[in-house]
């Protein structure tokens, strides 16, 4: 019998994670629907959220409150077939016109062809920070798991409770972290075939609609924001602060590089033609 390699040793590894999670949470307590009217809908007693998309209109929802750090989980099942011109988003994002934002965009693409995952920081309204990965799985297929991790120290993306992106903070160096701006939890799916697919060049087939993304299995460590104060600060609803100085261990730090090797399609930091003058700062500095 052939000695599995570590490439797909490694592979059957990251696949088991995404079934073995167990998450708490409910779409009625925890969110509201924003928009889309009944193109978005709270099913099975509030286990499961779906999200619709017509050609009359998306849809959305937001988290009921808001947090300054956490560390989220939402499984998400993508829309299935031919997707592209379709934007499915997942992010936090704070008000106001100097706002910070933590993004997961899922860019649809032609049966057959990958989604591809773009991760985004805004830090006081500016942003240029994209990374865009494909996937090692079908993402329509099944639920699997997304995360976000902020705090203090950085920020932290993750699929399947495997990292694949790593912004730290670096504010001694100069460079901008969202640290201050509390934030809200946001959804939707929308039309946006004048850039998803192939910089526009696919356009939204809508003998497809409705297209539709589900969403279950909401969990949330934060500190909720209210009355301009943290609940990290009374010691109330927080479910454990080991989150709060989390950073990637060693062999989390490998499982990332491997990620990022195999699947990584564009980086911020490596493209030249876009910053002639010189990359970002923190495209430098120690990761």
């Amino acid at each position: 019998m052939a000695t599995p390699s570590p490439f797909s040793s490694l592979l059957l590894f990251l696949s088991l994670l995404s079934v073995s999670s167990v998450f708490c949470g409910n779409f009625y307590n925890d969110f509201e629907i924003t928009w889309g009217n009944d193109r978005a809908k709270i099913l099975n007693n509030g286990d499961l959220l779906t999200l619709s998309l017509d050609r009359g209109s998306g849809s959305g929802f937001q988290s009921k409150n808001v947090y300054l750090y956490g560390k989220i989980d939402m499984q998400l099942k993508l829309v299935p077939g031919n997707s592209a011109g379709t934007v499915t988003t997942y992010y936090l994002k704070s008000q106001g016109s100097t706002w910070d934002e933590i993004d997961f965009e899922f860019l649809g693409n032609l049966s057959g062809d990958p989604y591809t995952l773009h991760t985004n920081v805004y830090t006081q309204g500016k942003g240029d920070r994209e990374q865009q990965f494909h996937l090692w799985f079908d993402p329509t297929y099944d639920f699997h798991t997304y995360s976000i991790l902020w705090n203090p120290q950085g920020i932290i993306f993750s699929v399947d409770g495997t990292p694949i992106r790593e912004f730290k903070n670096h504010e001694s160096s100069g460079v901008l972290f969202p640290k201050n701006q509390p934030m809200r939890l946001y959804s939707s799916l929308w039309n946006a075939d004048d850039w998803a697919t192939r910089g526009g060049l696919v356009k939204t087939d809508w003998s497809k609609a409705p297209f539709t993304a589900a969403y279950r299995n909401f969990n949330a460590n934060v500190c909720v924001w209210s009355g301009g104060a943290s609940s990290c600060s009374s010691g109330t609803n927080v479910g454990g602060r080991g989150w709060l100085s989390e950073n990637l261990d060693i062999t989390r730090q490998q499982r990332m590089k491997w990620v990022q090797r195999n699947y990584m399609i564009y980086n911020y930091c490596t493209d030249a033609k876009r910053f002639p003058q010189g990359y970002p700062p923190e495209c430098s500095l120690a990761s």
